[in-house]
């Protein structure tokens, strides 16, 4: 697998060709902040998802009149992107439209996903541009695995509070679909304390109102400041007794229970027009 390594004084960070995806962050001192990617649990790390967030209802999209298989979270984090841009501190991989994504997602595109180091914090962030004649739907999002508990916080609780202080709504997932009925919001006073519980019935979602920035980690140990822009969903997620947690900020979710399969229905999907360019991102600064 390609890897290429960026560093600073602070934070060493690799990034695979293979989804453009991180695969270590890690502090000077030799601790890895991200997930293993230990397959007895799940294999990813931090991958990107487009053009889609979630599932679509049988595994189909539709544009138009015609009808398109992509499976879970798109294709992208199953793609081998082109390495454009290296330095110290950053890089730069590029996917773009192909004869197998047309199969796909019948739109000319392009993905540049950037890693960037600013002291002790990764800066990842997407460019999506539309080369297409058409409107151009999709979802995209950031899937971040986290260690829990972080390194240097073992035995400590672990929690996720959000910087608006907000008790957004709770959805769960029904055969991977969004069962749009709420439930009540598992924070309290915009804090949610952590506990493999939690993911008995898979990612907890919440596509409005948690804001745009929180701190996950222990009160008094390490802890990871995580912000980001243009995505107004976001989600939780981790398989009960793995050692990670996922903070996963999104422009789109999958499809409703009952909702149509078209790709341009689909919540909070972004249509972006011809010749037409948006970019997202997160920052995750390591503290302790």
């Amino acid at each position: 697998m390609q890897l290429t390594r960026i560093s600073n004084s602070e934070l060493t960070v690799d990034v695979a060709a293979l989804g453009a995806e991180m695969q270590m962050l890690s502090t000077r001192d030799g601790r890895n902040w991200l997930w293993s990617g230990d397959a007895t649990y799940w294999t990813g790390r931090s991958p990107i998802l487009f053009p889609m967030v979630g599932r679509a209802p049988m595994d189909v999209v539709s544009v138009g009149d015609k009808r398109y298989q992509m499976g879970q979270h798109g294709f992208a984090r199953r793609s081998a992107f082109t390495l454009v841009d290296e330095w110290r501190e950053h890089c730069t991989y590029r996917l773009e439209s192909s004869e197998s994504t047309l199969a796909m997602f019948p739109f000319q595109f392009r993905l540049d996903v950037q890693h960037r180091l600013e002291g002790r914090a990764v800066i990842v962030s997407a460019e999506v541009t539309n080369l297409d004649t058409a409107v151009m739907p999709f979802g995209i999002g950031f899937h971040p695995a986290f260690a829990w508990p972080l390194p240097g916080g073992e035995g400590q609780a672990h929690s996720v509070r959000l910087d608006n202080g907000g008790t957004p709504d709770l959805f769960r997932l029904s055969g991977g679909l969004v069962d749009p009925a709420p439930q009540p919001s598992p924070f309290a006073s915009g804090t949610l304390g952590l506990d493999h519980a939690d993911f008995a019935q898979d990612a907890m979602i919440f596509p409005e109102g948690a804001g745009a920035g929180l701190t996950y980690g222990s009160q008094t140990g390490p802890s990871v400041r995580f912000t980001w822009e243009n995505l107004p969903n976001f989600a939780l997620w981790s398989k009960p007794g793995a050692r990670f947690i996922c903070l996963e900020p999104w422009h789109g979710t999958a499809a409703e229970v009952g909702g149509t399969d078209a790709l341009e229905a689909r919540p909070y999907a972004v249509l972006l027009g011809p010749g037409a360019v948006a970019r997202y991102s997160f920052r995750a600064e390591l503290k302790g």
